[in-house]
């Protein structure tokens, strides 16, 4: 079940900024510490005319926050989200497949909603659906069964009981060893009928439910689809490992953008 999100009003010279899969904690193309750098950059520079920002998920590689421990690290990131939000810039989360274990610090610390399942909103006229991506589609069975484990209040319980030295070493292992079996085709368009979240969107619009934009993040891949009803557009917000991208609504259209370097977007515009 999704729920739904008040709407989105801002003046119209402002924007809405989307991002997702920052995996801080983890190296890519560059270090962790240097990407967190990047996303500091990018922060201050859509700040200058941002109305919201929505981070949709897998911010940090492992996040798991214990009654009275947070894990060490990323102190620019939340330092610059603080300050943000205490400039008054509306900044809402979604939790992804590796920091699903948020229990209340953005709330209480920053006062920012976090957001465990997909949105409705609306913003500036126009419908948004809006959700990490994780566990949605079809195939994928045996990620859905864990995704019910891991978010069981029990699961939770019993890793609580972890030393927080063990626990994120122990979520680090398997982070990368299941980073290391993604097959090298998955980094790449599969086509619309293997692309599981464009199958998604597919099937919401046959429901009925029929947004202006589908926002996902969990791909890795940017994607700017338009869909077989005319109105839809399936945006997929990429990475921040690789790609650097990101995508900014001007009250008018969307677009798929990249900071501090060129990428390229999947699209389909001579279809339709």
């Amino acid at each position: 079940m999704e729920s739904t999100s008040s709407h989105v009003q801002a003046s119209a010279a402002a924007r809405v900024y989307f991002a997702s899969d920052f995996h801080l904690g983890a190296h890519a193309r560059v270090s962790s510490r240097e990407r967190e750098h990047q996303i500091v950059r990018w922060l201050d520079m859509v700040s200058t005319d941002a109305a919201a920002i929505y981070l949709v998920g897998d911010l940090f590689e492992f996040w798991f926050e214990y009654k009275t421990v947070v894990p060490k690290g990323f102190v620019r990131l939340l330092g610059k989200i603080a300050e943000l939000r205490d400039r008054g810039i509306r900044i809402e989360v979604f939790t992804g497949n590796h920091d699903l274990w948020m229990f209340g610090y953005f709330e209480a610390e920053f006062g920012i909603p976090v957001h465990r399942k997909p949105i409705q909103i609306s913003i500036q006229g126009k419908s948004f659906f809006i959700g990490h991506g994780d566990g949605l589609g079809p195939n994928d069975v045996g990620y859905k069964r864990m995704k019910k484990v891991f978010t069981h209040p029990f699961s939770q319980w019993l890793y609580s009981w972890f030393h927080p030295d063990f626990g994120t070493r122990l979520a680090g292992f398997f982070s990368q060893k299941s980073r290391e079996a993604m097959p090298p085709e998955e980094r790449s368009w599969l086509g619309e009928e293997k692309e599981w979240l464009l199958q998604y969107c597919l099937r919401k619009i046959s429901q009925g439910i029929e947004p202006d934009y589908f926002v996902f993040g969990h791909r890795h891949l940017p994607i700017d689809w338009k869909l077989p009803n005319g109105k839809s557009r399936y945006i997929n917000l990429g990475e921040w490992m690789w790609h650097n991208s990101y995508a900014v609504f001007d009250g008018q259209d969307m677009e798929v953008r990249f900071f501090e370097q060129a990428g390229k977007v999947v699209q389909n515009d001579s279809q339709y």
